[in-house]
Parts: structure tokens; C-alpha cells; sequence
């Protein structure tokens, strides 16, 4: 059996705001908008900066 198709996804970049690289590349569901931990102000995810070596926010930024 083919596996079904989980919706469109799209690719998208992890940049530090703090640094400005892009550290991280993962997948999203584009179909019914961005998720709310995205939206708004001070919105993202924190991650880990090798460059600052300690945790910080990360924003979208698509490719």
C-alpha cells in the first residue's frame, strides 16, 4: 500500500535573531497558515546558537 500524502509542507530556515544565522532547516504545514507560537511579537522557537553556545530565539525565515 502507498502511504497517503500528509499535506503540503515546505521547507523553512531557523535564523537567530541575535546572530543572524541559519542554523537550523525543517519542514512545515503551510495549509491553514504558520502555528501560533510563530505569530506575533517575541514569537519563536528557542534553539541552540553554536556560535553564541547558549540557547536563543529562532524565527522563520523562508527559503
Amino acid at each position: 500500500m502507498a502511504r497517503k500524502s500528509k499535506g503540503k509542507r515546505e521547507w523553512v530556515w531557523l535564523e537567530c535573531t541575535e546572530t543572524g544565522d541559519l542554523n537550523y532547516r525543517t519542514q512545515m504545514n503551510v495549509v491553514g497558515g504558520l502555528p501560533e507560537k510563530f505569530k506575533g511579537q517575541g514569537a519563536g522557537l528557542k534553539k541552540y546558537s553554536p556560535r553564541l553556545r547558549k540557547q536563543t530565539l529562532h524565527k522563520i525565515k523562508r527559503s
